[in-house]
């Protein structure tokens, strides 16, 4: 099976930067793909951002433009730059990974991902 661990969050002012890392390890009959998440508190799991089976990466709206979602294959890291940080983005940060065979889908939805980290905390005031 798969292990995410995630890194690199912390506390920013409002229009910091920070980086997350997700290192990934193990293995997946067939391959997978992955994806970032956030959970702030009394709010559910949102999809951030993810790569598609063709490479191509996706964001939520209140995203676009401010993250860029990549991934060095070599590193087996995925990593999530966040620039222009404002404090709604506030959140739990979650890499996690879904099946190859729902890669293809471009909404990035919790149930979809059957393998996740345990989170990193981004605090922007």
């Amino acid at each position: 099976h798969v292990q995410l661990v995630e890194s690199g969050g912390g506390s920013v002012q409002a229009g910091g930067s920070l980086r997350l890392s997700c290192a990934v390890s193990g293995y997946i009959y067939g391959g997978y793909c992955t994806g970032w998440f956030r959970q702030a508190p009394g709010k559910e799991r949102e999809g951030v951002a993810a790569i598609v089976s063709d490479g191509t990466p996706i964001y939520t709206d209140s995203v676009k433009g401010r993250f860029t979602i990549s991934k060095d294959n070599a590193k087996n890291t995925l990593y999530l730059q966040m620039n222009s940080l404002k404090p709604e983005d506030t959140a739990m940060y979650y890499c996690a990974a879904r099946l190859w065979r729902d890669c293809w889908k471009t909404a990035i939805i919790p149930s979809d991902f059957g393998y996740w980290g345990q989170g990193t905390q981004v605090t922007v005031s």
